[in-house]
């Protein structure tokens, strides 16, 4: 059967073990779930992921969540195709857009022009610019900031331009203006950068700082047709939830909700799934990215895994025959290895609808994540750019 409301959850950052070309990227290793299993030495508990295969499909299970004999659906990884291991990367790969020429990258700071023009359009300075740990940044930087109004300006290992300022010196729709002009910078051919991310602060002191959800992501625009155009096209409604709108820039989506955190998407996942449509509904949690991931808090991610797994109780009691619910992510960012940039891992692959009668199915190690935008398209018989389908193997 084909299924009338597809939902897909990105939760991201959440690697299953180091990629086959993870020597490229110095992420040999690396292995986000694995490494979280063992700091939790048999106490994760990840029950519904458990039983939809999150064990099954990696060689060693995750301490804490064995394999089961007979998983719910049908399970597997992807491997990723796309240049770099940034979430555009990984989200557009998955609507069938993979990012194979590598986007630029500052491993020695923005150049002076980039700066020059970010200060005399702003008005303001610029402090750092160079790769930083954005919680680290504004510890360090967020009080002279503060003093005199200046930018913070910093990148990482990934194809990104970020701007921090406290919300009391800077507004946040001043930022926003001012982020808006320096993706204009970015957008190529000289200079051409993945995202350009508005990163608000609040706090009185450089112990008490704390980003805020006010983030906003100002995403290269998709430099191609994407499986999001396809379903739009085809008159299917398609809705972002979380960081999905920032990430394609609003293109092939018709509605989308803003994340304060991963439970308030939840919360828009549970909105959305009462709601009558025919289409795709697409989910990013960034928590486990922002918040645990890159500030190396292996607690904080589990637990932050635990509390999702418990919310996943509620989708899967709540899902219709006629639903198809997919769980994957964009990235690893293991919290237990070295820096605190992303690391290049497969990720999971976990697919299950209440009337899907192939269980336990394996779906073997998938050579792009195009494969899952791919399967999208066919359920709804519109046939894909790249990617290959495995709606034949979940199909009843």
């Amino acid at each position: 059967m084909s299924y009338k409301r597809i939902f897909t959850i990105v939760l991201d950052s959440v690697g299953t073990g180091a990629a086959h070309d993870a020597s490229k990227f110095n992420d040999v290793g690396s292995d986000t779930l694995g490494h979280i299993g063992k700091f939790y030495n048999g106490k994760l508990q990840l029950p519904n992921l458990g039983k939809l295969g999150l064990s099954n499909l990696r060689q060693e299970a995750i301490s804490g969540v064995p394999k089961v004999s007979n998983t719910l659906g049908a399970f597997g990884k992807m491997e990723e195709i796309s240049a770099g291991k940034d979430s555009m990367d990984g989200h557009w790969e998955m609507m069938g857009l993979p990012v194979l020429k590598p986007l630029s990258t500052f491993p020695n700071g923005f150049p002076p022009e980039i700066v020059e023009k970010l200060e005399k359009f702003s008005g303001r300075k610029i402090l750092v610019n160079k790769p930083y740990s954005g919680t680290d940044i504004i510890h360090d930087f967020g009080e002279q900031q503060i003093k005199t109004g200046a930018l913070i300006l910093y990148t990482s290992g990934d194809s990104v331009l970020q701007i921090a300022a406290h919300e009391d010196i800077i507004s946040v729709q001043e930022l926003y203006k001012i982020c808006r002009y320096a993706r204009s910078l970015v957008n190529g051919p000289k200079y051409t950068v993945g995202r350009v991310i508005a990163r608000p602060y609040v706090g009185s002191d450089k112990d008490h700082f704390v980003r805020t959800s006010n983030r906003h992501d100002f995403s290269l625009k998709p430099t191609g047709k994407t499986d999001l155009d396809l379903l739009q096209k085809s008159g299917l409604k398609v809705i972002g939830i979380g960081k999905i709108n920032d990430i394609f820039s609003g293109q092939g989506i018709d509605s989308g909700f803003h994340n304060k955190s991963n439970l308030d998407g939840m919360d828009h996942v549970d909105q959305v799934m009462h709601t009558d449509f025919t289409g795709f509904c697409f989910t990013n949690l960034v928590d486990f990215d922002a918040m645990y991931g890159h500030r190396r808090n292996p607690k904080g991610f589990g637990e932050a895994l635990m509390e999702f797994d418990k919310r996943l109780g509620h989708v899967l009691s709540e899902l219709k025959p006629t639903d198809l619910l997919m769980i994957t992510a964009d990235h690893g960012n293991d919290p237990c290895f070295k820096g605190t940039d992303h690391s290049r891992e497969n990720v999971p692959l976990l697919v299950y609808s209440p009337s899907m009668l192939r269980t336990n199915q394996s779906l073997g190690i998938r050579h792009t994540f195009s494969d899952m935008g791919a399967t999208i398209l066919e359920n709804f018989n519109i046939k894909a750019i790249n990617g290959a389908s495995f709606f034949q193997m979940i199909c009843n």
